[in-house]
């Protein structure tokens, strides 16, 4: 690899990112890549602490514009202290959620002005855009189902009309930008989902040369 590259995981409640993430991650490091694995919010100790108080149930009925501010705080010492420095390296960066989900649970979730989020979006990401955003869609109820097996954060604990606002808000993203955003349908076991996730990132150029 000559340079690093970025891709971001996203998805509603449920859908597996985490482990979609991981599976990557392990795929790319057998072809000899160096890859560090991140998650927003978190990657930091800052942005882990900024995670405990966005994800804690005592903060029901936080501000919203409070609670994209918080996201956009944690983005930026992610992306400072981690991203960019691993990209700079030459490695892969796979991060479990990133800027769209702020577009899509605080723009359409939460139905703050999108013109403002997009721009704390990417003033909290210093320009940093993805090489290649994976949305792993399912129905919002089926996922919140799977989710909610061991009880519920603040965020999944919101009606069921929040969650199917943000799935609109991802399918829209990736209708407006379809050269970097690819929607994967997350039904099926985890290991359907790893190939068509594979396959996805098969599409960059980077690293088509090592994922056979």
């Amino acid at each position: 690899m000559v340079r690093g590259v970025f891709i971001t995981v996203e998805g509603c409640e449920g859908t597996g990112k985490s482990t979609q993430v991981a599976l990557l991650a392990e795929a790319l490091r057998e072809t000899g890549l160096v890859v560090t694995e991140v998650r927003e919010p978190g990657g930091t100790p800052v942005s882990e602490v900024v995670r405990t108080v966005l994800l804690n149930r005592e903060h029901d009925g936080l501000d919203p514009r409070a609670e994209l501010l918080l996201y956009e705080a944690s983005r930026a010492e992610l992306v400072s202290r981690v991203i960019r420095p691993a990209l700079a390296a030459g490695g892969a960066v796979i991060c479990d959620r990133f800027f769209d989900s702020t577009t899509a649970y605080q723009g359409y979730g939460r139905e703050l002005p999108l013109d403002q989020v997009v721009r704390l979006n990417q003033f909290a990401a210093s320009g940093l855009v993805p090489d290649l955003t994976i949305v792993l869609d399912l129905d919002p109820a089926e996922g919140l189902t799977r989710a909610t097996g061991s009880g519920v954060d603040r965020l999944e604990a919101e009606h069921l009309t929040f969650h199917e606002r943000v799935r609109e808000g991802f399918l829209k993203i990736a209708a407006d930008d379809p050269d970097r955003v690819v929607v994967v349908p997350a039904t099926g076991s985890p290991a359907q989902v790893a190939e068509r996730v594979l396959a996805a990132v098969r599409t960059l150029p980077v690293l088509a040369t090592v994922l056979h």
